[in-house]
Parts: structure tokens; C-alpha cells; sequence
């Protein structure tokens, strides 16, 4: 039964969906200006964050967004704190006389705790 529905179709080549209703997204087009001086557009969407540097689809050299006047967009650079390590949070609370007094109790507890001494150590390093 299902056969003789189909009967007459052309399969694929056609589609049975029409574009009625279909209400597409807002959209911008961003130029893009390479430094040999081609030009190129890409769509995004109208909400999106427009890159300031984009790949030439054509050439694959990088483009700089163009502005609205025609000049190309300068990019801001906003200041960054530099990352605050361990270490340096660390050494805002203690001098390293201290940091190096507390490495050696620490590692003389671990020792300790091996069951190893100095003497140990040392009679080991002569054998």
C-alpha cells in the first residue's frame, strides 16, 4: 500500500517542506580586511560577540574587523592582574628564614617517623 503511495515521487531530489512560516534569526555582517588589503564578510548572528580577527575563507590569511566608518577596529587591551602563585601568597605571610626553619622540622619529623637519622643517612652515603 505504502508502494503505491510513493508511486510518481521523486525522492530526494525534492522536499515536501516548504519555507512558509519560517521566520529566520536576525543577522549582521561583519567586513573583515586582510593585509594584502582583500575584503570579505561573515554573517553572525545579531546578538553575537563579533571577533575582532577572522580567517579569510578564500586566502586562510587572518582578517581585522572593519569598522562602521571603514577603519579597521582597534583592539583594547584591558589590564591583568599577573596570577598570584601558592608561592606568592605564601611568602606575603612568611620570610623564607621562616619557610626554610619549617622545612627542616617537617622533614625531620618525616625522618623520624622512617625510623632515619642523620647518622643513619650519612653512614649510608660512606658504604
Amino acid at each position: 500500500m505504502a508502494d503505491r503511495s510513493l508511486r510518481g515521487m521523486r525522492l530526494g531530489s525534492q522536499s515536501l517542506q516548504s519555507e512558509e512560516g519560517v521566520e529566520f534569526s536576525p543577522r549582521k555582517k561583519s567586513v573583515y580586511c586582510t593585509e594584502d588589503g582583500t575584503t570579505f564578510e561573515v554573517t553572525f548572528s545579531a546578538d553575537a560577540e563579533v571577533p575582532e580577527t577572522w580567517e579569510s575563507p578564500r586566502s586562510g590569511l587572518e582578517g581585522r574587523l572593519v569598522g562602521e566608518d571603514g577603519t579597521l577596529v582597534q583592539s583594547v587591551v584591558a589590564d591583568v592582574k599577573p596570577v598570584r602563585t601558592h608561592w606568592d601568597m605564601l611568602l606575603e605571610r612568611r620570610t623564607r628564614a621562616e619557610l626554610e626553619e619549617l622545612l627542616q622540622e617537617r622533614l625531620e619529623l618525616l625522618r623520624a617517623r622512617r625510623g632515619e637519622t642523620k647518622s643513619s643517612k650519612t653512614s649510608a652515603k660512606t658504604a
